[in-house]
């Protein structure tokens, strides 16, 4: 649905999305209704409707808008920077500080990874973050930065599977220091893409 909306109407709709956001962080998508979110609200159905189709549609949109904001925030703090392993860095070091003020979005977004209506959306949004990374990493690898014959879009999902592990666990479920966790990430993440070599290969010989 698409609709011209005043600055009014604009607010009004990221309310619900926050609030629907909130709801469905708290008790799930499935055990909460389009009836709860308006109760919340303090509006009626119509006000809903004017804005979202369904409760699936309100959905999707909370992740489409929720990836939008995570790579605004990543492409502000990388900026002009023109050393490719630092963009990685700040790339980093922002999706944490994002996850950390948005921690709820990370358990609907596991929720999401669940459901096939949603999977697909999710993997579409990711595949945008994916080659970003990838781009750099081509970068790091012409430069010499990075050893040559690896497969960029391989380490870029690995680079994505690792921090996201380290938000759910560290800022999701444990609380800790977004510095500290950023910290820990970058150290990992950085020193594997460096390497000359895999230990595991140099160990096997």
């Amino acid at each position: 649905m698409t609709r011209k909306l005043t600055e009014r109407g604009r607010a009004r709709r990221r309310q619900i999305l926050d609030v629907a956001a909130g709801l469905f962080a708290e008790r799930g998508y499935h055990p909460t209704s389009v009836a709860d979110i308006v109760e919340a609200l303090g509006v009626g159905k119509g006000v809903f409707y004017w804005y979202f189709e369904s409760k699936e549609d309100l959905f999707l949109e909370i992740l489409a808008s929720s990836s939008q904001d995570l790579r605004r925030r990543q492409q502000s703090a990388i900026g002009d920077e023109p050393d490719p392993l630092r963009r990685i860095e700040l790339g980093i070091r922002a999706s944490l500080a994002w996850f950390r003020e948005h921690r709820r979005l990370i358990n609907l977004q596991q929720f999401a990874a669940t459901e096939d209506r949603f999977a697909a959306a999710l993997r579409q949004h990711d595949a945008v973050a994916i080659d970003d990374i990838t781009r750099h990493l081509k970068e790091a690898m012409a430069d010499g930065t990075v050893p040559a014959g690896q497969d960029p879009a391989m380490l870029a999902h690995a680079l994505v599977g690792a921090t996201r592990h380290l938000a759910r666990t560290y800022l999701f479920t444990a609380d800790e220091p977004v510095e500290v966790v950023a910290d820990v990430a970058v150290r990992f993440v950085i020193g594997g893409l460096v390497a000359e070599e895999p230990p595991a290969r140099r160990l096997s010989r």
